[in-house]
Formats: C-alpha cells, structure tokens, sequence
C-alpha cells in the first residue's frame, strides 16, 4: 500500500498516530516470584529486561491537571514550551513533530524519540484528537495532549485503549496547497446520474480503454479529490501529486461499490450516501460525500 495512501478514505487506519511501534512489548514469565524453583537443574524465572528505549510517563498521565485548557469537544492540553512560530497549521497542512504516547497506566506504546526521527504527515490523516490539537499550536512548541478515547482510536481492536496521553514538540509545518474549486454539481446528484440499488450515485466524466472491471479484493491505483456538500474540499491525490494505491476492500463502502464499476482510464464522478461513507464517524467528513476517481491501474 502507498506510504501516501489517505487516511480519509481507509477505514482500518486511518490515522492513528504518525507511527506504531513494538518498543514497549515485555515477554512473559512461565513461572517467577518469590517462590519459583531455583533448585538445580530448573531455569530461573524468565525476566525481561527494562525497555531501554522507553521515555518516562509524565506525573500527570493518569488525568489532565486542574491547569490544563479544555476544548468543547473534550481534548485536554497544556503547555510545556512556548513556541516561537506566530500561525497555526490548518487541517490541510503537512506537520513535522516529535512525539511520546502513554497509555493512562504510564506505559508508553510509541515515539519518535529514540528513532531519531521526526514524523511528518497532514493533519487531517490522523487521529481527530491530533488533527484538533495542533491546530493550536505554533512552531517549537511543546504542548501535551490528554485525548480521549473518542477522539483517540475509540477503541478499535489492536489500537491503544483509552483515553490516551501524548507530548509533542511541532518543529515546523507546510502549508497545503489550494484546493480543487467543487464541481457544480456537487450538492446533489443530477437527474442524468446513475444510481444502484445501495443509494451510490455516479456519472462518467471520461470513458476509459480498459474493458476488464477490479473485484472487491482488488489492487487499485487511482487519482482522486473528495469533497463534501458544501463545497469543501477535504482531500486530493492530485494536490499531492502521488497516486493513491489501496486494496477496495479497505476503503469506504462507496468506493468498494463505485470503482467496481469502473475500467481502467476511467474517470467517475461518486455521490456517496453517508451510509456508504463515515456514517457519522467522529473525526471524519460527515454527510454526502462527492469523488471525482480517475482508475489509473488494476494491479494484479
């Protein structure tokens, strides 16, 4: 899958944090305590040893101090180093940041730290309890997050639980390219639009050459720009200038459904129900959601 494969449109990731990391894993002891069997001939209990890569969880980990700022949709913060920037990244933007993450139980699940690394992405490919906070903050710094879990991984299945607590350090941002002016139909479907029996809209805007159709299963490589209602653009391979490449069942149901319909060098214009999209996800585009999709590639 594309290292640029977005966040918008995968439901598996989406985000999460810039990285994942297996630092933190200790392994089990079959036996230990106090009273394991040390007699000749056994094995002493099997302890691993401590995390030399682990950063400290702050004093604070367990909840947000009395001091720390609260925004409406419950994501605490507070600063650690002021920064010397004067603006703030937009949701758009492409961020540059080191980070630590702990769980409320102080054990840290990931950093950037002892990689050396910095991570970069744009902010709104990430948690929504990312892409809110550093909207607030300015170049060099160094704020920490308490995220709840809603706005966190709401506890999906092999992601960190909880509510989750993050430092991180913006060391600088780039702006977002303009955006792609909406269509003018992209409010509603017109009368001349197909529709299938699901509630998916769409209209061929080029025919392509290919004849054979991509499967469910299949490896896609495609160029796209999403918008919602109103006219917003929230996210376009073609601003960044790399294609997207993703297996369709990865992705929203709209467009497992929509690019099945589709041939190679194709471009379709998608009107997706919000059934068929985020349904109401937190964090993510809400309601109708509008696709401009050039199917570059089926890859075997």
């Amino acid at each position: 899958m594309s290292k640029n494969f977005s966040l918008i449109l995968a439901l598996a990731c989406f985000a999460g944090c810039p990285s994942s990391s297996n630092t933190d894993k200790k392994e089990e002891s079959p036996s230990g305590g106090a009273h394991a069997d040390t007699s000749a001939g056994a094995k002493p209990p099997q302890v691993a040893p401590p995390n030399p890569n682990a950063q400290p969880a702050p004093p604070d980990v367990a909840a947000p101090p009395a001091d720390a700022e609260k925004t409406k949709s419950g994501l605490a913060s507070k600063i650690l180093q002021k920064g010397t920037g004067t603006e703030h990244p937009a949701a758009e933007d492409t961020v540059t940041v080191h980070y630590t993450g702990w769980t409320t139980d102080g054990k840290m699940f990931d950093s950037s730290i002892p990689r050396h690394a910095p991570a970069t992405f744009p902010l709104n490919r990430v948690i929504p309890g990312w892409t809110e906070g550093l909207q607030l903050m300015v170049d060099g710094e160094k704020r920490r997050f308490w995220i709840p879990v809603e706005l966190a991984y709401n506890n999906r299945p092999g992601r960190p639980a909880g509510m989750l607590v993050f430092d991180v350090e913006l060391i600088s941002f780039k702006k977002a390219p303009k955006p792609i002016p909406a269509p003018a139909d992209v409010a509603q479907a017109p009368k001349d639009a197909k529709k299938t029996k699901s509630g998916l809209a769409y209209k061929v805007l080029a025919k392509g050459k290919g004849k054979t159709h991509p499967q469910a299963t299949s490896q896609v490589q495609v160029h796209y720009t999403g918008w919602t209602t109103d006219g917003k653009m929230f996210d376009s391979s073609v601003v960044r200038g790399e294609p997207a490449t993703f297996p369709l069942n990865m992705v929203i149901k709209g467009w497992t459904e929509g690019l099945q319909l589709m041939v190679e060098g194709e471009k379709t214009r998608f009107w997706i129900p919000v059934e068929l999209a985020y349904n109401h996800q937190p964090g993510r585009p809400d309601g109708m959601l509008v696709f401009d999709v050039e199917l570059l590639k089926i890859l075997p």
